[in-house]
């Protein structure tokens, strides 16, 4: 039971989105992501609610609300995606340095 919201403002707290949500039911967990390098708020986050119920009715109200002057984009969250290993592997070619040359 996860609501995906978009269209956060940069300004956006954990508290602040808890409130909004808690009006609409049970507020279980919010995740807002950041940025790794710069650990600023990447203008999305997640929020887990009691039911299924209470996930319906947050996003029917909030879905394209305004707020903190932005439309918010407010729907189901979507399991994450497996996107397989980065890099690695065997890449052909011959191999890496350590090669004999002739």
């Amino acid at each position: 039971m996860s609501v995906y919201v978009g269209n956060l403002s940069y300004q956006v707290t954990e508290e602040a989105l808890t409130a909004v949500f808690a009006e609409y039911g049970s507020v279980k967990r919010v995740q807002i992501p950041t940025d790794r390098e710069t650990g600023r708020v990447r203008g999305f986050a997640f929020v887990e609610m009691g039911t299924d119920t209470e996930e319906t009715a947050a996003i029917e109200a909030l879905d394209g609300a305004e707020w903190m002057g932005r439309d918010l984009k407010v729907n189901k969250a979507k399991p994450k995606e497996d996107r397989g290993s980065f890099g690695g592997g065997n890449r052909g070619g011959y191999g890496g340095g350590n090669r004999n040359r002739y």
